[in-house]
Parts: C-alpha cells; sequence; structure tokens
C-alpha cells in the first residue's frame, strides 16, 4: 500500500505543478503560495470534522520544523517552476530523494561514531541511483548560463523537502494523524504566503493595488488554476503523508521519481511535446527503480509481520 500512496501522491502533485506553471503567468509566487495552504487549511479542517478528529497535538516543534521546511522548499520551488521550463525544475527538485539517502546514511553516521555503521541495504541504493539515472535519460537537463540561479533555488527546493519528508516520517511513526500534519503545515503556508503578498503588495499605490485586485477576482480561468493548485496538493499531500507513515521512507522518497514519467505525459498530452527514445527509455529505467524499492519493501514488511502472526497464535 505505501507504493500506491505514494503514486497518487506524484501523479496529483504533477498535476498541481502543471496548474502553478500556469497560474505564475497570472500571479506571483505568493499569492499561489497563500491559496494553496488556505485550500488546504479549508479541505482539511472539514476532512477532520467529518472524521471527529481533533487539531490537539503533543508534537508541536514538529509541526513547526516540518512547516519551516515544507514551506521553504514549497515557495522557491514555485518560484523555480515560474522561472524555469516545468520539466527541468521538477527534476532538480525531485533531487531530495538522493538527499534523503544522504541524510540518512550521515544521521547513522554520527549517532554511530566509533561503533559499527549501519549500512543502507544495497537494492535501496541501486535503485535510488537507478531512478536518478532514469530522471537524467529522461529529462537530459540543460542548464543556460542565464537559468544557473535559478536552477540553483530549485536544488535547494529539493534538499529541503528532504528535511521535511523526513520529519514527516518521524511524527508519522509517533502516531502522528496525516489530515493533523497537512493542516499545520497547510496554516504555515497560508501565514507566509500572506506575509510574502503584504511585503510585495506594500510598494503597490492604491490604484495598482485596486486593479491588480480587480483583475484577480473576475478571472475564471486563473481561479480555476488556483483551486486546482490547492486541491491536487491537499489530497496529494495526504497520500504522501500516509506513504511515509506506512513503510521505509526511502521507498517513498525513490517512488516520487515516477512523477517525472507522469509530468512527461502530461507535457506530451498538453503541449504536444516529443519525446526521444532515450527518454521512453529513461521513463523505462525510472519504472523499473519503483519496482525495485516496492519489491525490497515488501519483502521486508513480510519478516517484520510474520513473528507478530506467530505471536497471536501462541
Amino acid at each position: 500500500m505505501q507504493a500506491l500512496w505514494m503514486l497518487v501522491a506524484t501523479f496529483l502533485f504533477s498535476l498541481m505543478g502543471v496548474c502553478v506553471k500556469l497560474a505564475s503567468e497570472t500571479y506571483n509566487t505568493a499569492e499561489i503560495v497563500t491559496y494553496r495552504g488556505a485550500i488546504g487549511v479549508i479541505g482539511i479542517y472539514l476532512i477532520m470534522r467529518w472524521q471527529n478528529g481533533t487539531l490537539r497535538s503533543s508534537m508541536i516543534q514538529g509541526h513547526v520544523w516540518r512547516g519551516i521546511f515544507g514551506v521553504t522548499s514549497l515557495w522557491l520551488w514555485f518560484y523555480s517552476i515560474s522561472k524555469l521550463p516545468l520539466s527541468l525544475s521538477v527534476t532538480l527538485s525531485y533531487m531530495s530523494s538522493i538527499w534523503v539517502a544522504v541524510i540518512l546514511f550521515a544521521t547513522s553516521w554520527w549517532k554511530n561514531r566509533g561503533k559499527d555503521v549501519v549500512h543502507l541495504p544495497p537494492q535501496l541504493v541501486w535503485s535510488i541511483l537507478l531512478g536518478f539515472v532514469g530522471v537524467v535519460m529522461l529529462l537530459r537537463p540543460t542548464i543556460r548560463a542565464d537559468q544557473l540561479f535559478d536552477s540553483l533555488i530549485a536544488l535547494c527546493s529539493g534538499f529541503i523537502a528532504a528535511l521535511a519528508y523526513i520529519q514527516v516520517r518521524q511524527m508519522g511513526v509517533a502516531g502522528e494523524p496525516e489530515y493533523r500534519v497537512v493542516f499545520y503545515f497547510s496554516l504555515v503556508c497560508t501565514a507566509m504566503g500572506l506575509l510574502g503578498q503584504f511585503w510585495h503588495f506594500n510598494t503597490f499605490t492604491e490604484s495598482q493595488l485596486a486593479a491588480h485586485v480587480n483583475h484577480h477576482l473576475f478571472e475564471p480561468k486563473g481561479i480555476a488554476l488556483l483551486l486546482g493548485v490547492g486541491i491536487f496538493a491537499m489530497v496529494a499531500q495526504l497520500a504522501m503523508t500516509r506513504s511515509y507513515r506506512l513503510g521505509n521512507p526511502l521507498v517513498a522518497a525513490n517512488l516520487q521519481y515516477v512523477g517525472i514519467v507522469f509530468t512527461s505525459a502530461l507535457d506530451v498530452m498538453i503541449w504536444n511535446l516529443n519525446l526521444s527514445w532515450i527518454s521512453w527509455l529513461g521513463i523505462a529505467v525510472i519504472l523499473a527503480s519503483g519496482m525495485i524499492a516496492s519489491s525490497f519493501n515488501s519483502g521486508a514488511s513480510a519478516k517484520t509481520e510474520a513473528p507478530d502472526a506467530t505471536n497471536k497464535t501462541t
């Protein structure tokens, strides 16, 4: 089930990326971040009430750090999407899978200084590397001189996202429900987006601000795109949070590579992008990487569940 939840999340995040790219032609990054968060707050609150849940949490510090990492990464990613080709921005941000592996290995090494370091399972290492090779084959990103700064922004977004994913995993294992994690992230997202808008619009004259607001309020296409950003992101984040809670974080991180496949398919359908044979081969490599990660996860789950089953029958 971990693989299924992450596949759902990556597909919806791909749809969100398309909406962000189109919306950035009309809205600034702060506005998109605000609406993305506000829609999540409203939607998750309604889901919480329907499930008779509560917003009370004993993990306030975890939510604060998850919010800081997550919103910073989101802001940088949305900015890079508005400046770079969608495929290039997504490629660099999806380096988060590699960063997750690096961070977990570095953490393990630091905790076990002077002891035997727990090595990463070879299957996971190879699946992560194979997935990254597939990404390079699929998109073969070429960074021009004028894209260097924006590309570094996208790369930083991926690293900070890795910190957020690890925080999500820790809270999920500790028993924090998905809706609560997503709600507080969306709340921080809304607050930071509003602060960004205040700073941005503080330079506007009254007439410029009035014209800007009126244009946005009566732009059906823009409103639809913002709704798409918020709704797709909210559902995707719920699925992603559950995926990180159910299994190995490296497996979940690796399966994010499939989002590149979804993005490429959307490029073909929406913008009639022609993919070369190397790109299609890259898609196959990415899917193979996901299958390797999934098979490892299934084997690990079977090993951990076997003792529990024995204990229940004795």
